[in-house]
């Protein structure tokens, strides 16, 4: 996926901007950029693929090379940015956040329309990033372009544009799916996919973009070009996994949305019978952790860490390309507590359950230590759809699902037509779905949250929240 980050401001705020990007690489692994502007130098950019190394080691060299009163900067699971453009506009740097689905449809149209060409990668594709830059240059001012490109992209887009006079234009998505958050300090204002990134340097929370609103931003005030609109689908797989504890959408506080989900999946526990005697309750790190803890909050049984990950090496897991590799990462990185293992009873709470792959491996790696039981609670609802907003789960067929796969195994492509029942632990299509799923991992039992329960937890209106990997709701 991706996060942004930008200052503008009345002070160089280079070291600033390459910490608060930084502060994103939980977002993304492939590629990082920084955009800067200065009155002196003009506009500076550098890009870097860190697939191998994180961001801040590959853009130490800015603190030195670069300086400027305004910078953005992202870190992106897609193609590379931020792009320097020079249009009928001006000079601008752009960044953006999101998934364009209909890439072909719209490069056939700017062709039509005037755009001379694109620079190719391999296969032919085009820079998305690019692509959204061309859109915004068919009209005659940015707030008339990003609302074009808002209307015509198909998928989800939230945009950052540093301007040749160092003010920052930011958009936020069509329908809100991932935030956009613009924090104040004395010397200018800082916009922030993840509110606590500006807040490490002093800014305070000053808003949050609507969806689909348009703000330019100047060290001096934030000046509203485009109105919110009033549909608003955030994503509600930020609470439950991507987004950062300390981070806070929406008003909803990521960190308390987990307690509290924990406690529900507890509660629905205790209500079915369901609740196991085990000796802990532990988190598979890192994010399903404070889900955990709510769990055993609420279930007094007590929390324990039966293992560590070990990440000053490989902070991530998926980083390298090949999946055998990352397997094996992600089995080096567990570091078992041996006292809370050997002979143990465990129920683990997950963050979600989406191919299983490496959760079978962590099963396997808790029985080889010497557990007696493992249990298994995922945090959200059985994930029934690869997201095409976006582009988060990467799978390239929902058959690489492993909820999906289970209910083709048991009725083919009939068994399309029951995917809310399977979601639902209360029907027999539902108890099935958890009995062959637990088989394969080999656990003692598996729950997933409910829907209803993880919208409980965040406690916003159902409405207000997209659901599509659950329901294939959007």
């Amino acid at each position: 996926m991706g996060g942004f980050f930008g200052i503008t401001s009345k002070e160089d705020c280079i070291a600033e901007v390459f910490f608060g990007v930084d502060y994103h690489s939980h977002l993304g692994t492939k590629r990082g950029g920084m955009a800067a502007y200065d009155k002196e130098i003009g506009m500076q950019r550098v890009i870097h693929n860190i697939e191998s190394s994180p961001f801040r080691s590959k853009f130490e060299h800015v603190l030195d090379d670069m300086r400027g009163v305004a910078a953005i900067g992202c870190i992106s699971n897609s193609t590379p940015q931020p792009m320097l453009i020079r249009s009928k506009l001006g000079v601008y740097a752009i960044c953006m956040v999101g998934l364009i689905n209909n890439s072909d449809e719209l490069i056939d149209l700017c062709l039509e329309n005037g755009s001379g060409h694109f620079d190719a990668m391999t296969g032919g594709a085009v820079n998305s990033t690019e692509l959204l830059a061309a859109i915004i240059n068919q009209k005659d001012s940015f707030v008339e372009g990003i609302k074009y490109a808002q209307e015509l992209i198909d998928g989800t887009v939230s945009v950052l544009i540093l301007k040749d006079d160092g003010n920052i234009i930011a958009a936020r998505d069509k329908v809100g799916r991932l935030p956009v958050l613009i924090g104040k300090n004395d010397f200018g204002y800082s916009v922030s996919f993840e509110s606590f990134a500006y807040q490490k340097f002093g800014y305070v929370d000053e808003m949050e973009l609507g969806p689909g609103e348009i703000v330019e931003i100047s060290p001096d005030c934030i000046t509203q070009l485009s109105a919110p609109g009033t549909k608003k689908k955030i994503c509600a797989f930020l609470w439950s996994y991507y987004g950062f504890p300390n981070s806070m959408y929406e008003g909803v506080s990521v960190e308390v949305m987990r307690y509290i989900n924990g406690r529900i999946m507890a509660q629905n526990d205790e209500k079915n019978g369901l609740l196991p005697d085990v000796d802990y309750i532990c988190g598979v790190p890192d994010s399903g952790t404070p889900h955990a803890i709510g769990y055993s909050s609420q279930s007094n049984l007590p929390f324990g860490r039966a293992f560590i990950k070990y990440t000053p090496t490989w902070a991530r897991s998926f980083t390298p390309s090949k999946q055998s590799i990352r397997n094996m990462i992600a089995k080096m990185k567990q570091i078992p507590v041996h006292d809370l293992i050997m002979d143990k009873k465990l129920l683990f709470v997950d963050d979600s359950i989406v191919r299983g792959t490496q959760l079978k491996e962590t099963v396997e790696f808790l029985y080889e230590n010497g557990a007696k039981e493992v249990h298994m609670r995922s945090a959200c609802p059985p994930i029934m759809y690869g997201c095409k907003y976006l582009n988060f789960t990467r799978t390239t067929s929902e058959m690489d699902l492993i909820a999906r796969k289970v209910i083709f195994e048991l009725e083919g492509e009939e068994g399309e037509k029951y995917i809310d029942e399977y979601s639902n632990s209360n029907t027999e299509r539902g108890k099935k779905l958890r009995e062959v799923i637990s088989k394969k991992l080999n656990l003692a039992s598996l729950e997933f949250q409910s829907l209803e329960g993880i919208i409980e937890s965040i406690g916003l209106p159902e409405d207000c929240l997209c659901t599509y990997c659950w329901n294939g709701k959007g």
